[in-house]
């Protein structure tokens, strides 16, 4: 069959700290009064599959597509992979739990787990809205694990105030917390190993605290960290790691985007609109929202019909 732009159902996900940003910003088909806090928009877990909405592969879920059609999808005639990463948007209302992922070493150590790698793209964020992300400067293991105990740990975080545009990388065994009033668009290893370290002191309406994972945290916690290898990127190739590539695209109406065949890609529209047109299909329409998996054999034009900003994502040759 001839490969075309590859658009998907979102899998919403109901959190605590969750709201109605997706369907305010983006139109997406929330039930009301539910606090949905992440739309996986692109996802190959074990429990969790994007199902395709369009085209001739219309029901078809990720994996079996891939199975079908490794080589016209990814480029590679012997994938035999689960789909590389797992994308996400969310909305953060209120802010959430500190925690960890661990690294790959960290992984095989423990003996259990996932790693996983991401970044965070600020879509959209209220004044003074921030995030946390690393520990100050200098804090070692045995103060941090004080701090646990004393119930102090927010005081060793950075606190970073963030803005629509930016694009904040978190590798493995980054301490990390994202803040209230935040929508933002995440791209990840395709992981849900996460240990919480702390949750604000928070309880239930029974006085209970939600389950930390303090063992599998410490382990995880990579106290090295240079923290300068952390800042804020905002124009041009966002990310560059060993897993992915995020690059930030800007058109003006009118304008195309030839797209040539060879590698994968997936594209997440955070403004705008427009059509992928190739002589001889159907054309694909895109708009703010949507997030596409353009397959490696697919060549045609991305046509703008208004001002359009989105980020570009590629996977490296790192499969689970």
């Amino acid at each position: 069959m001839q490969m075309y732009p590859l658009k998907f159902k979102p899998i919403f996900k109901q959190r605590i700290w969750g709201g109605q940003k997706l369907r305010e910003v983006f139109g997406k088909d929330l039930t009301l009064g539910a606090k949905i806090g992440e739309s996986w928009e692109l996802a190959d877990l074990p429990e969790d599959k994007s199902v395709i909405i369009n085209g001739e592969l219309s029901g078809t879920p990720i994996n079996k597509a891939l199975i079908k059609y490794p080589e016209e999808i990814t480029g590679d005639a012997g994938f035999e992979y689960h789909f590389p990463l797992l994308i996400k948007i969310l909305d953060a209302q209120d802010v959430l739990s500190v925690q960890v992922h661990p690294d790959e070493q960290t992984c095989d150590e423990m003996g259990k787990g996932d790693p996983k790698t991401e970044c965070w793209y600020i879509i959209d964020a209220e004044p003074d809205a921030v995030i946390y992300k690393g520990l100050k400067e200098g804090v070692t293991k045995e103060q941090f694990r004080e701090a646990i105990v004393s119930g102090t740990t927010a005081t060793l975080l950075n606190k970073i105030e963030v803005r629509p545009g930016e694009c904040h990388f978190l590798p493995a065994g980054t301490l990390h917390a994202i803040g209230a009033g935040l929508l933002i668009a995440e791209i990840q290893l395709p992981s849900d190993t996460t240990y919480r370290v702390f949750d604000w002191n928070r309880v239930d309406e029974n006085g209970r605290g939600r389950e930390l994972h303090l063992d599998e945290s410490m382990e995880s916690i990579n106290f090295d960290q240079d923290a300068s290898k952390l800042k804020a990127t905002t124009t041009g190739r966002l990310v560059d790691c060993e897993y992915f590539t995020v690059d930030k695209g800007h058109q003006t109406a009118g304008c195309e985007k030839l797209l040539q065949r060879g590698q994968m890609q997936v594209v997440m529209i955070i403004s705008g609109n427009g059509e992928f047109i190739k002589e001889g299909q159907n054309n694909v329409s895109f708009s703010s929202g949507d997030t596409i998996l353009i397959p490696a054999a697919y060549q045609g034009v991305m046509v703008f019909r208004e001002e359009t900003k989105y980020l570009a994502i590629q996977t490296t040759d790192y499969y689970v």
